[in-house]
């Protein structure tokens, strides 16, 4: 489970401003499998055309850096890739907020979001088979073995279990059912 100081400063706010989101990236495998530490907090959300002003409200100065409302408005109009950075500056924990555009992926992470409960935090995760999708994209980008480690720990870990259909049909979807299959030979050789 993810520490509590990461998602009480980022997810709290976002519970506030009444915005889907699902928390994906290494805090979301720690829904699903084992901890490790980190520093930041992934999470795809949807901010309304007009939703600068709530944003930067929500994340105050001087305890928070955030983007200003140009490049709030810039980002949220993105029809994909979008994304904003907010960092809480005494701590350097970080928050990469990932816009949902027209992403038809995004739009599933917050549709089959699961609500987990942290404490007395209401925490939208996305589904387990989103958060091995998109490790395994940033592993396609960048090779980090950490995407590797947690995808992996999902897979062993995940309670109830991924839907393997439906994880292998995203992954043909998103063009990555190869470098799966290269990587984890053993998934598709289970009953």
């Amino acid at each position: 489970m993810p520490k509590a100081d990461l998602l009480s400063l980022f997810v709290r706010p976002l519970n506030q401003l009444g915005w889907a989101y699902a928390v994906t990236g290494a805090v979301g495998s720690m829904f699903y499998a084992e901890p490790r530490f980190t520093n930041d907090i992934d999470v795809v959300v949807r901010i309304p055309s007009d939703g600068g002003p709530a944003l930067r409200e929500a994340f105050p100065e001087p305890e928070f850096y955030r983007p200003g409302l140009e490049e709030i408005a810039v980002e949220v109009l993105r029809p994909s890739r979008g994304h904003l950075n907010v960092i809480h500056l005494e701590s350097g924990l970080k928050a990469d907020f990932y816009l949902v555009g027209t992403d038809p992926l995004n739009d599933w992470a917050l549709s089959a979001a699961r609500m987990i409960p942290v404490s007395d935090l209401p925490v939208h995760v996305a589904p387990p088979e989103y958060v091995v999708l998109r490790k395994l994209a940033f592993y396609r980008e960048g090779g980090s073995e950490k995407h590797l480690r947690d995808i992996r720990g999902i897979l062993a870990l995940a309670d109830p279990p991924l839907d393997r259909d439906l994880l292998l049909r995203r992954l043909a979807d998103a063009g990555l059912d190869a470098l799966f299959r290269k990587v984890f030979p053993d998934v598709n050789e289970r009953p």
